[in-house]
C-alpha cells in the first residue's frame, strides 16, 4: 500500500530523491523491494516540497513510470524539503489525482502508508478526497503535528488492523511513524532521507523499528516509541 519518501537538508534535485536512483520511487512504482502489501504502485503519485517558505504540490492519478513531462521538469525542482509517494490504492477506493499523497493544509505535507477503517476516524475538517488516508490526513491536521504520536496511537488502538505509516513535513521539520509498515533512514553529510525503503544497496541505510516516531530536524534525528508498542 505505497511508498513514501522525505528529505530535510541542503537543496537538491527532485530528480535526484525520485526518479534518478537505482531503487527510487520510479523504480517502486512498478517493482518495490520490501512492500508487505500489494505488489505494485500504479495508482498514481504526488511530490511535494518547499519553495521559499511556500508549498509546490504535483500530483497525478497515472503511473510514475510513464509520466514523462514531470521526467524532464524534475531535474529543475530543487528544494531542501521534499515529501513524494507513489500509490497503491486501497481496494474500493477513487484513483484520482486529489486522492494521492502528500495532502497539505498550508504548512504541512502528509503521506500515508496503509490503510485504516474510515469509520473509527472522527469527523473533522474537509478531507481532500473520501480515501482513508485523505480523511486520516485531515485529522492529524486538525489534531496538529505535535499531537501526531498520540493521533497514530488512538486511531491504531480504535482500528487494530490499521496500518499508519505517516511521514510529514513543513520545511524545516519531517515526522514519521512506523505502524505496520516499513521505514528506513539515510544519514547524508548533506541532510536526512527517511523512505519505505533504500532508494539503493548503501550501507549506511538503517530500518526503523515498528511502532516509532521519527522527529528530524536540522541536526538531530530523535526516535521515540509509541503508545502501544511492545
Amino acid at each position: 500500500m505505497c511508498r513514501h519518501l522525505g528529505w530535510l537538508g541542503e537543496p537538491v534535485s527532485v530528480a535526484s530523491l525520485v526518479l534518478d536512483p537505482p531503487c527510487g520511487l520510479r523504480v517502486q512504482s512498478y517493482a518495490p523491494r520490501r512492500q508487505k502489501h500489494g505488489l505494485i504502485n500504479a495508482d498514481g503519485w504526488g511530490v511535494g516540497f518547499f519553495d521559499h517558505g511556500e508549498v509546490r504540490r504535483w500530483c497525478s492519478a497515472a503511473p510514475l513510470w510513464g509520466d514523462v513531462s514531470f521526467a524532464s521538469v524534475a531535474p529543475a525542482l530543487r528544494s531542501g524539503c521534499v515529501v513524494a509517494a507513489v500509490r497503491s490504492a486501497t481496494v474500493g477506493m477513487p484513483i484520482e489525482a486529489s486522492a494521492t499523497a502528500p495532502f497539505s493544509d498550508g504548512s504541512w505535507l502528509l503521506s500515508h502508508n496503509g490503510v485504516v477503517d474510515r469509520g473509527v476516524l472522527p469527523a473533522t475538517r474537509a478531507a481532500e478526497s473520501t480515501v482513508d488516508s485523505a480523511v486520516l490526513a485531515a485529522l492529524i491536521f486538525d489534531r496538529g503535528l505535535d499531537r501526531l504520536a498520540d493521533t497514530i496511537a488512538e486511531v491504531g488502538a480504535a482500528d487494530p488492523g490499521a496500518r499508519l505509516n505517516i511521514l510529514a513535513a513543513n520545511g524545516s521539520r519531517l515526522l514519521a511513524t512506523t505502524w505496520g509498515d516499513t521505514l528506513s533512514i539515510l544519514r547524508r553529510d548533506d541532510g536526512v532521507v527517511l523512505a519505505s525503503e533504500p532508494y539503493d544497496d548503501h550501507p549506511d541505510w538503517q530500518d526503523i523499528p515498528d511502532r516509532h516516531l521519527v522527529d528530524v530536524g536540522v541536526g538531530r534525528v530523535e526516535l521515540t516509541p509509541l503508545k502501544g508498542s511492545s
